[in-house]
């Protein structure tokens, strides 16, 4: 009998210890929840470039240093985050650790030309190329150096600096319309374009083209664990930015360490789950604040995107005292690709509600009008994103309608008026986008070679209009 006072005794004196271990526990999961949530935010673009590159390299026979195309106008089987379906879309991953990389860029032609963006990793744009990039259409050899290299570029280049060694050239073939023959001539034109290592210049290799325009290329954010693995390949690849530093004690807490195996146990990765959800919903609801509007103080019409992040890119994300990770986080969650010169080559304005401030339904149908004499030297698109994945919506036989479809319908004045909806409202089948039922989306309107007379707001993209 008196071992039970003693056992109690025994119970008594390990609760606090035992309430202790859970507290402890308990603010060490909250410490690793809330690192998660900064390092998604932090990390989208790197996530972001290495999704894309995934999907070419487990989906299509593409490789690094090789090229990857769409020999036809994009349709939703390409499930990249906001693509443009009126161009011929050509793309490059490089790496650049056994050395410099030559990205050689045909001039422009009668029959053919295209607007490109060189970027890293990080989607740090190293330069815009083509008709308005930094060689204005005469093309030009582009080279990419590693972090690390040291010596006088050679004559003949166009040298870009790298802070680190993997990034991708987004080549935009363009095109007379989609008709077949405007789009062979694209295709044999973005094939004019080389990619070689400069160790290799003196007798380049034939580059090497892969069409992939019948696989399901899907490169949208994956709201789980998994993004914690592509972060991690980020990591143990590319060498540490300066700015970053502060984010190896992050990582480390999370089980990323350079050099090391990302083998999280079970509890680590439902941690890593619902952070990811926690992330989602923050940058969620950041985009659904919304832009600056475009057009007027009162459009529906945004510039998709925060000064403070335009400012950053075109001073190569290096200032004193500006580091927009947190907006940052928000445009890699929607789109891809950075531009250096925006607004020179390409301008977007994108749309989430209608002129009455609902958000786009799939299940009603919208009007939008299109004033005569849009101010560009190139051409017009609107194109609808599934307003969740912010990629092409599935299964619809087309995602746009552009300036250089030549059936489209003109009102009387010049103006076009396109129709979004689940069906083409009678004889507009022409002018028609199709939605799904069963999903929201949303709007962008791209205007390629933009002149003074759009930026000084002489002409005005109207709000759409819900019909039914």
């Amino acid at each position: 009998m008196k071992l039970l006072p003693a056992l109690c005794l025994l119970l008594l004196t390990s609760l606090p210890a035992m309430a202790a271990d859970k507290a402890r526990s308990e603010i060490t999961d909250r410490e690793i929840e809330r690192k998660a949530v900064q390092a998604v935010v932090w990390g989208m673009p790197a996530v972001n470039y290495d999704l894309m590159r995934q999907e070419m390299l487990n989906k299509t026979p593409g490789k690094v240093g090789q090229v990857i195309y769409w020999g036809e106008p994009l349709d939703w089987k390409n499930q990249t985050l906001t693509p443009n379906p009126d161009a011929l879309y050509f793309m490059a991953f490089f790496d650049t650790k056994d050395g410099p990389f030559v990205l050689d860029l045909p001039a422009a032609e009668a029959k053919g030309s295209f607007n490109g963006n060189i970027v890293t990793v990080w989607q740090q744009p190293l330069e815009d190329a083509g008709l308005l990039g930094a060689d204005k259409g005469k093309g030009g050899k582009f080279l990419i150096l590693p972090p690390d290299y040291k010596e006088t570029p050679p004559d003949g280049y166009i040298p870009l600096k790298s802070n680190v060694y993997g990034g991708y050239i987004l080549f935009r073939s363009n095109m007379a319309s989609h008709d077949t023959a405007d789009v062979e001539a694209s295709i044999e034109y973005g094939k004019k374009m080389k990619v070689y290592p400069l160790s290799a210049a003196a007798n380049p290799p034939q580059t090497v083209f892969s069409d992939v325009k019948d696989i399901v290329f899907d490169s949208t954010i994956q709201w789980d664990a998994r993004f914690f693995d592509n972060l991690n390949r980020v990591v143990q690849e590319e060498p540490w930015i300066a700015r970053d530093r502060v984010m190896i004690d992050q990582l480390k807490s999370l089980g990323i360490e350079k050099g090391k195996p990302f083998k999280p146990d079970s509890h680590v990765k439902s941690l890593l789950a619902k952070a990811m959800k926690e992330a989602q919903a923050l940058l969620q609801a950041k985009y659904d604040d919304g832009f600056a509007p475009f057009f007027s103080e009162t459009s529906r019409w945004t510039f998709p995107g925060y000064a403070d992040v335009v400012t950053a890119a075109q001073r190569d994300f290096d200032e004193a005292d500006s580091y927009p990770v947190d907006h940052r986080g928000v445009i890699y969650t929607m789109a891809y690709i950075g531009i250096k010169r925006l607004g020179a080559g390409q301008f977007y304005s994108i749309s989430i509600r209608d002129k009455d401030g609902r958000a786009f339904d799939g299940r009603h149908t919208y009007k939008l009008n299109a004033p005569a004499n849009v101010p560009v030297q190139q051409y017009w698109s609107v194109t609808a994103y599934d307003r969740k994945t912010h990629a092409l919506i599935k299964n619809v036989s087309r995602a746009s309608r552009s300036s250089q479809i030549p059936d489209l319908a003109k009102n009387a004045d010049g103006s076009i008026d396109l129709y979004f909806g689940p069906r083409p409202p009678k004889g507009k089948d022409a002018n028609w986008v199709p939605t799904d039922p069963k999903r929201h989306f949303e709007l962008m309107f791209r205007a390629y070679g933009p002149t003074k007379d759009f930026f000084d707001k002489k002409w005005v993209l109207s709000d759409a209009v819900r019909l039914q």
